[in-house]
């Protein structure tokens, strides 16, 4: 083969690899364009009342706690029914004092229910849903209202539906309110170990058995 023949042949193949090249690059590119970009979780929320009261200070780091699910809840295609106990323990406990805030952090490391169990870390945050009295625009206050028929929806801003069950206390003349609210003058803020800290610097950090509180796996935005 002459030289200028050789040296044709070199030419069309380098040619062939350039454009070859191109057109892997340029599906590739495709490709990872239509590829759906990663999408951040929310934060799976559960409001709960406690089984006993915390003080902080008070009840030491260690103690162990629960809290009991007021609303099934969907959890990676699970259902956590009314009435699941969660199990934990504080992991921080200060009182407020001149010269530093209140300061407790609560972790649940499982929930538990009749027919189940799940391992799961959820923390609790500065979210309550507070109590409302019952007006005579109540239906509560209907007799024809019937508790039975009500329907508990997951959390505010849950797309996963709703099942049937009573969604507020027993007590007729009180209900808790649609929307959860931040504690007044309590602040949180993540640890670097993950756990998630309430602070207060105008009053002592206290817990009772008739809120409804708010755990969660991350941090919460606001209620819409």
């Amino acid at each position: 083969m002459s030289q200028t023949k050789t040296r044709f042949v070199i030419r069309c193949l380098v040619c062939a690899t350039v454009l070859c090249s191109g057109f892997l690059q340029g599906q590739s590119t495709s490709d990872q364009q239509k590829r759906p970009l990663p999408t951040t979780s929310l934060a799976q929320e559960f409001p709960v009342t406690m089984q006993q009261k915390v003080i902080a200070g008070k009840t030491p780091v260690g103690t162990k706690v629960a809290a009991k699910l007021t609303i099934a809840t969907l959890v990676k295609g699970k259902v956590i029914p009314t009435g699941a106990i969660f199990s934990g323990e504080v992991v921080e406990s200060e009182a407020k004092s001149a010269n530093g805030p209140s300061r407790l952090a609560i972790r649940m490391n499982d929930v538990r229910w009749k027919t189940g169990s799940l391992a799961i870390q959820v923390y609790l945050t500065n979210w309550y849903y507070p109590l409302r009295m019952s007006t005579a625009d109540d239906p509560a206050n209907d007799p024809r209202y019937s508790r039975s028929t009500q329907i508990a929806t997951y959390p505010p801003n849950s797309p996963h539906g709703t099942f049937p069950g009573p969604p507020v206390p027993e007590d007729p003349g009180t209900a808790v309110s649609d929307t959860r609210v931040v504690m007044k003058d309590v602040e949180s803020a993540r640890q670097s170990n993950g756990d998630m800290l309430l602070t207060s610097t105008r009053l002592n950090l206290k817990l009772d058995k008739t809120m409804t509180y708010v755990l969660a796996t991350g941090d919460l935005t606001p209620a819409k």
